[in-house]
């Protein structure tokens, strides 16, 4: 699991993760413990590459600003390579990537990208890091939806990172399953329904 939030208004994960992974230290970001159980392995924060059971893990280190970490300290993008599909969470990112770190980030397959802005990168900046990624899916994450504590009120919304001519999938219900075999030749947008 990655990210797991508290205090931001919308119910708790409930689900168990065997890992749990924290892109940085902030409450609305590393709720492990409501997820956790005995075998549990949580990362946070972290940088390097790890390899738990048949998982590969790696940590690139960025800013959770565009100010060098100034503002809100820092970010851990993870690639998570399981199954044949490399996933990227990106986090709580706040900067636009250098190109050692799109380097890092390498050939992946699913992208998690903030489009909020205000804490992260917004929907122009979040456009960008996507295009430089080239995902086969990316699912756009940290926007602005109904039940939302008032301090995120400055997010964006979804509909502020979408184009008329992207390629869209909306789901009804907040789960969906990513196989190599399937995986789209044009980046596919799944926007999955949250509540």
């Amino acid at each position: 699991m990655f990210d797991p939030f508290r205090d931001i208004g919308l119910p708790e994960p409930t689900a168990k993760a065997d890992i749990i992974l924290c892109s940085h230290s902030h409450s609305d970001h590393n709720n492990a413990a409501a997820v956790r159980h005995g075998k549990s392995v949580v990362l946070e924060g972290f940088a390097g590459e790890k390899q738990i059971g048949n998982v590969s893990i790696k940590g690139v280190p960025t800013f959770h600003d565009d100010a060098q970490g100034g503002k809100r300290g820092r970010n851990s993008i993870y690639i998570v390579d399981f199954d044949g599909v490399s996933f990227c969470h990106l986090g709580d990112l706040g900067q636009f990537l250098s190109p050692q770190q799109i380097g890092e980030v390498g050939s992946i397959d699913a992208l998690f990208l903030p489009v909020g802005g205000f804490y992260t990168i917004g929907p122009e900046e979040a456009r960008k890091v996507m295009e430089s990624l080239k995902p086969r899916i990316a699912v756009p994450m940290h926007y602005k939806l109904p039940g939302m504590s008032d301090v995120y009120d400055g997010l964006s919304t979804v509909e502020d990172f979408m184009r008329r001519d992207d390629n869209i999938k909306r789901l009804e219900g907040p789960s969906f399953t990513v196989n190599k075999i399937d995986l789209p030749e044009k980046t596919l947008i799944i926007i999955p329904k949250l509540v």
